[in-house]
């Protein structure tokens, strides 16, 4: 199975070039650490920065310079700084083409729950809501299970939603699904991992059609 910067190298392979790219907290900020060589990406954080880059190397951080995650991250040349207020305007003016984030559950419908479990302490949503709102292509990096060991691909979301019917495709440990009319269609399946565990591994409604190919991880 991939571990989280296997699911984060595996989303950059869906980067296309020219495009802003919104990173979510957890395994989505790990994208930036693997963009495709020969493209261009700007990827855009909700706290108020464009051109945000990998992580820095120890001893070289800047407090300054943080994601929405309060993680220090890299600027690259011509990135620039801005308030919460322009930001939210760009995410709600869907000038984003692609939003990764993290969930701790997904239905075969799309709907995604990943800011509240009832009776745990949360500060609040966050970007989430207006994120899912607003963007048209979201894919979710997430573990296939939790440590329980069960699915966290449902049939229906059992905690809080933070948005309905808005996931386009989900990369896990496991497999590569995209969200369709009939439920979760395996695409691809990790190195190492065959159908039948994805499939004992999946509550929800799960299509696999023909010969599912293996994830191409460098």
């Amino acid at each position: 199975m991939l571990d989280r910067n296997g699911i984060a190298q595996r989303i950059a392979q869906e980067l296309q070039d020219g495009w802003y790219v919104n990173l979510g907290i957890g395994i989505p900020t790990l994208v930036a650490n693997y963009i495709p060589q020969g493209i261009s990406v700007e990827f855009q954080s909700e706290n108020g920065i464009l051109g945000m880059g990998p992580f820095p190397y120890e001893g070289e951080e800047d407090a300054d310079l943080i994601n929405t995650g309060k993680q220090t991250i890299t600027a690259l040349p011509g990135a620039c700084i801005f308030d919460s207020a322009t930001s939210f305007a760009m995410i709600r003016g869907q000038h984003v083409n692609l939003t990764v984030l993290g969930a701790m559950e997904v239905a075969q419908n799309g709907d995604i729950a990943n800011w509240k479990i009832p009776g745990k302490m949360v500060k609040g949503m966050g970007g989430a809501m207006d994120l899912v709102a607003s963007a048209e292509n979201i894919i979710v990096a997430m573990m296939h299970t939790n440590r329980k060991g069960k699915s966290k691909l449902l049939k229906s979301c059992t905690l809080p939603l933070t948005g309905v019917g808005c996931v386009k495709k989900v990369v896990t440990n496991m497999a590569v699904l995209e969200i369709t009319s009939e439920g979760f269609q395996l695409l691809e399946r990790a190195p190492g991992v065959s159908v039948d565990e994805i499939v004992e591994a999946t509550e929800g409604h799960l299509i696999v059609n023909g010969i599912i190919p293996e994830m191409q991880i460098d």
